[in-house]
């Protein structure tokens, strides 16, 4: 009787050695974590967070299986469906979130990550765009600028180029004197094969955003303001006047491509075909990419988009890279928590040409590679009103359609009020949904 209990308490200390070990506390390493992201393993950005994964891997022991996908709502959603979903996956905006969260499939975080120390390390604006209802369910990996104004040191003072304009009405004083020099304000590049239409959206939702403010820009994207509104409907006409005094005029931007020819090397051909260039802080190394020996700083800088409404100084559309909980285990707290942290986001902002900019303040600004990154993210960081990509957070059919509308307009200007109509139609069937 005694072996016999022996034998049984040895097999029952055993079987709790197990469960122990499949908890997975930190150094077990006993449960892959399956992570769906939305950088495939073929691109730098892939690359990059892979190395991410594998600097969690070496911290605690806890093996990750990683899964890049582009379009990740086409593998996140069927597996949501059979009830199979990642451990961890990227969420594609803000409206995603909180779909997700409402309909349980997404897990609050508040008991994963140290929210004390999130909110230490982060602006408020980001913890409130990954939250829903007050509990944090998203948290961002790396964020951007949307609209700067890019320009060529090189080339500025031909043109009288004021580089540090304070106001919308600075900036026009701009584009008036590179036209009094005979001269091309913009390059714009609209094509982008099906998301054609994008960069426009761009400058529309900073013209919305300066002029009438973060309450009524994310009421719009909401679904709670239509595209027909005259403050709406401003931002498609100052985008009009943009086209206006861009290379090639209307045909010309809706032809270029927003990564090729006269949208990458304008900036730096002799003579310039044009002086100044709206894109994000990714551009950079599209610039770079695209010309060769061009030097940050030396060749190409860049100004925060100016002040329209003296009430909104100084806000940022951005985007950026949301990441969230599905399966609750401790493998998957620890790998939420390393997100969060200045270690995993170090790994992007270093990467030259990556435009990658951390949320966490705890990044120094000395970890960027490069003056204009830098720049970027001293923007980012000390901004208190940040709002999210306005089309990214929109249903997808809405947000194709303001693509899309956006070229209509641009070889149709006097159509505006039909196309307007059109989207607030569209906006109605995506909201009612």
């Amino acid at each position: 009787m005694k072996r016999k209990s022996l034998r049984g308490l040895l097999a029952l200390l055993g079987c709790v050695l197990v469960v122990a070990g499949c908890g997975g506390g930190a150094g077990s390493g006993t449960r892959t974590l399956h992570v769906l992201g939305a950088w495939e393993t073929s691109t730098d950005e892939g690359k990059t967070f892979v190395q991410i994964l594998d600097a969690f891997t070496r911290k605690t022991g806890v093996k990750t299986q990683y899964e890049g996908n582009h379009d990740v709502n086409s593998v996140l959603q069927p597996r949501l469906q059979a009830g199979n979903p990642p451990d961890v996956a990227s969420v594609p905006n803000p409206g995603s979130l909180t779909q997700l969260a409402k309909d349980g499939k997404l897990l609050p975080l508040d008991s994963a990550v140290d929210l004390g120390g999130m909110k230490s390390q982060y602006g408020q604006s980001w913890i409130n765009l990954g939250s829903v209802n007050g509990k944090l369910y998203g948290v961002f990996i790396k964020v951007a600028n949307k609209g700067l104004m890019f320009y060529n040191p090189k080339t500025a003072a031909a043109v009288n180029l004021n580089t540090s304009p304070k106001t919308y009405d600075d900036l026009l004083a701009n584009t008036t004197a590179i036209k009094n020099a005979g001269k091309t304000p913009y390059c714009i590049g609209l094509s982008s094969g099906s998301a054609s239409g994008w960069p426009a959206t761009d400058w529309i939702k900073d013209f919305v955003l300066r002029s009438s403010g973060p309450q009524v820009y994310t009421d719009w994207y909401n679904g709670k303001v239509k595209f027909s509104d005259p403050q709406i409907k401003k931002g498609f006409q100052m985008f009009g006047q943009v086209v206006g005094q861009s290379y090639g005029g209307p045909d010309g931007v809706v032809s270029t491509e927003f990564n090729k020819g006269p949208a990458v090397t304008g900036l730096f051909d002799n003579p310039p075909k044009c002086y100044l260039e709206h894109q994000g802080a990714f551009m950079g190394g599209i610039f770079q990419t695209g010309n060769t020996g061009i030097q940050p700083v030396t060749d190409f800088d860049f100004f925060q988009f100016p002040t329209i409404n003296s009430q909104y100084s100084g806000a940022e559309v951005v985007s950026g890279d949301l990441l969230g909980m599905f399966k609750d285990s401790s493998e998957a707290h620890q790998l939420m928590q390393f997100l969060t942290s200045q270690e995993a986001q170090e790994i992007w902002v270093k990467k030259t040409g990556s435009g990658a900019i951390s949320a966490n303040k705890q990044v120094p600004l000395t970890d960027y590679p490069d003056p204009v990154t830098k720049k970027a993210a001293q923007i980012l960081v000390s901004s208190n009103i940040n709002v999210f990509d306005a089309g990214d957070a929109m249903p997808s059919s809405l947000q194709s359609a303001f693509w899309a509308a956006t070229l209509d307009y641009v070889k149709n200007p006097s159509g505006l009020d039909s196309i307007l109509a059109k989207l607030d139609q569209t906006q109605a069937d995506a909201y009612r949904s």
